[in-house]
């Protein structure tokens, strides 16, 4: 048995499985707090946040050649477009992937790439969890979505820096879905715990219905605990889209993306440069009114960024409905998912030791046989990801080179 600090271990899980984020990790990054959306008129912000991220380039990059993350949605193209403009000689070579069997973004990237001067390079994943092992072993969490793996390990390959376009959903309003489900179901009479739960309805993939029958004795699940991580969020004097853009802010970004994507940054050794959360920008971008950002309406968000991207290209040239370098879990799960499941779940280790239910495995996996749910997908991979942590750090039996394949 390793020797690994567990007393933050049954936070953890519990924390993960149900956010798909750890709200109680110590991290570097100062928390958001309600203050900070003190909304200011200002006139010329699209000139503003365009200078903010030119200036953010010409600061941090100093190579010749750059390495971008680029998935043809608005953030990404959008800092390919200002990264041509603020360095117009560097060579900029633009990285895709391309997940089997899910939505393939990489022609309109490629139409981008060529828009911008930019060497295009398509990274195609086959088995998407084969090398979840090494991944969790950098991050040391167990996180199974780790597709910034291959990105890191990729754009190391042409450049020491990589420039990405990450916080620009969080900063700017782009989980429009959330909006309109929130909004639409939000009452004002509502009190903070009941606006806790209406926004977790709006996180339905992160969580299962039967989400308490999980967990073992040892894990002490309680609902209350995770309510009690977002009440601060929405324990305050913000409009209802704030409370909810504050409460993605310090959940998925800080806690989530943030982290593990410097571990690995940091692993193999690049240079990560994030013009859209500079800490100029971020400021600037929380005190801007959220109608500027996001319109009930037409449920369109990322104004500011769609209106500066205008500028450079056409907005037909764009992904319309964003993916984000994301993977069809359903298919995966056809692919690999449930045989590895099924292997590594059938003789847990967690399950061993008292931390997660045997039966709910049996029973769910049984269910999935005729019911492909997705959110029953997500919790299993996600639990295929804690027996893959427990198996390198506790029990040690797992080597982090170890691939993931039947």
């Amino acid at each position: 048995m390793n020797s690994m600090n567990m007393d933050n271990f049954p936070t953890m899980i519990k924390e993960i499985l149900s956010l798909r984020y750890h709200p109680s990790l110590k991290t570097d990054s100062k928390k958001i707090i309600s203050q900070d959306f003190e909304s200011f008129e200002n006139s010329d912000y699209l000139q503003h946040i365009e200078k903010l991220i030119l200036q953010t380039m010409k600061n941090e990059i100093n190579e010749d050649t750059i390495s971008v993350a680029l998935s043809g949605g608005v953030d990404s193209t959008l800092v390919t477009a200002l990264l041509r403009k603020a360095l117009p000689d560097t060579s900029i070579e633009a990285i895709s992937i391309k997940f089997a069997d899910s939505v393939d973004e990489t022609k309109i990237a490629t139409n981008i790439a060529k828009k911008f001067n930019a060497n295009h390079h398509i990274v195609s994943i086959e088995n998407f969890l084969e090398e979840l092992p090494k991944a969790i072993s950098i991050i040391k969490m167990p996180f199974w979505d780790t597709h910034w793996y291959h990105m890191v390990k990729t754009a190391k390959k042409y450049s020491k820096i990589l420039v990405s376009g990450d916080g620009g959903d969080e900063l700017f309003g782009g989980y429009t879905f959330r909006y309109k489900k929130f909004l639409l179901n939000y009452d004002s009479k509502m009190n903070v715990v009941d606006k806790v739960k209406l926004y977790l309805e709006c996180h339905q993939r992160d969580w299962v219905p039967d989400q308490e029958k999980i967990f073992g004795k040892k894990a002490n699940f309680s609902w209350d605990n995770i309510y009690s991580k977002l009440i601060p969020y929405f324990d305050n004097s913000l409009s209802p889209l704030d409370q909810v853009f504050l409460a993605d802010i310090n959940g998925k970004l800080l806690f989530n993306w943030m982290p593990l994507n410097s571990k690995f940054h940091n692993h193999f050794g690049l240079k990560a440069v994030t013009p859209l959360l500079s800490n100029e920008l971020m400021k600037f971008a929380l005190h801007l009114k959220n109608t500027t950002k996001y319109n009930q309406e037409t449920n369109i968000g990322k104004i500011p960024l769609r209106c500066i991207l205008e500028k450079y290209i056409d907005p037909n040239l764009i992904t319309p409905n964003k993916q984000g370098f994301s993977v069809n879990t359903s298919n995966l799960w056809k692919s690999h998912g449930k045989s590895l499941c099924e292997y590594y779940l059938d003789n847990s280790r967690t399950v061993e030791d008292g931390w997660i239910k045997k039966d709910w495995i049996k029973q769910n996996m049984k269910k999935l046989e005729n019911d492909l749910d997705i959110r029953y997908v997500n919790k299993f991979l996600g639990l295929l990801a804690l027996e893959i942590w427990y198996r390198i750090f506790i029990t040690e039996e797992m080597n982090k080179d170890s691939t993931l394949s039947m």
